[in-house]
Order: C-alpha cells, then sequence, then structure tokens
C-alpha cells in the first residue's frame, strides 16, 4: 500500500522503486528517486548481457524491490515476472502512482519539480474513449 512504500522510503534501507510505464508517462510524473524500465523490456533490463541491461536492476535479485505502474496492474504482471526470473522481494505497488497521489504522496516531473496533485489526479485517472462510453452505458430503447 502507498503507506507501506511511504515509510520505507523515509528509512534507512530504501527498496529500489522501479516504474514500468512508458518513457512519457515517466517523464511527466514519477515518485522520486524510481527508475524508469518499460515493462516492454523489463525481461532485458533485470539480465546482464543485453543493450537495456540496466546494472541497478540486474544486480539488484536479494535487494527489496517495489513495482509501480498507473493503476497496480501492470506492475503485479512484472513483479511477477521478476519473482519467475529470481528476484527475492519484489512487490508491486497495490493502487500504483493513483492510489499514491491519492494518498497524497508528492510525485515530481523530469526535472525534479514537485506535481501538483490535482494535476496528477487528472493525468492518472483512466480515460474513457467514446466508443467504450457507449458500451458502458448502452442505450437505451
Amino acid at each position: 500500500m502507498p503507506w507501506d512504500l511511504e515509510q520505507k522510503l523515509s528509512g534507512d534501507h530504501q527498496p529500489l522503486v522501479l516504474d514500468i510505464r512508458e518513457p512519457e508517462e515517466f517523464a511527466a510524473m514519477h515518485i522520486a528517486w524510481s527508475v524508469n524500465v518499460p515493462r516492454g523490456i523489463l525481461e532485458a533490463a533485470c539480465d546482464y548481457g543485453y543493450s537495456e541491461t540496466l546494472p541497478v536492476l540486474a544486480g539488484a535479485r536479494a535487494r527489496e524491490v517495489v513495482v509501480v505502474c498507473r493503476s497496480g496492474n501492470r506492475s503485479v504482471l512484472a513483479a511477477y515476472t521478476m519473482q519467475l526470473m529470481g528476484y527475492k522481494n519484489v512487490v508491486s505497488l497495490k493502487t500504483g502512482l493513483k492510489g499514491w497521489n491519492d494518498y497524497e504522496q508528492p510525485l515530481v516531473d523530469q526535472d525534479h519539480e514537485k506535481v501538483d496533485q490535482d494535476r496528477a489526479e487528472v493525468f492518472l485517472s483512466p480515460k474513457v474513449e467514446a466508443e467504450q462510453q457507449r458500451v458502458l452505458q448502452p442505450e437505451e430503447g
């Protein structure tokens, strides 16, 4: 939960926060000091020998890793994948960045400037397309 991560980030043994959203999403807002590895290259970033290898991540199999995304859906699948790859202490942030923001925890942009909470709410809320809206609200007749 967001409050668990808040406590861990203020402690002596901070977890590695891995944001698996796309680079554009990460640039707009993220948890300070988190690392961005898009879900599409996660497996290569977790292992040595690839152009996408991220040494801080590849060497973190025994370290606590908290995987985050917008809502918690992508991150739970990524955390499971990482467990299969040998990561011993990896979890997904339940409720994702949406829940983090709802809990009034800070987010920063690519310039490390604090993001306004209301702006974050709009950005992190799911977008429902017109066609999806018709499915959600069938015509009465």
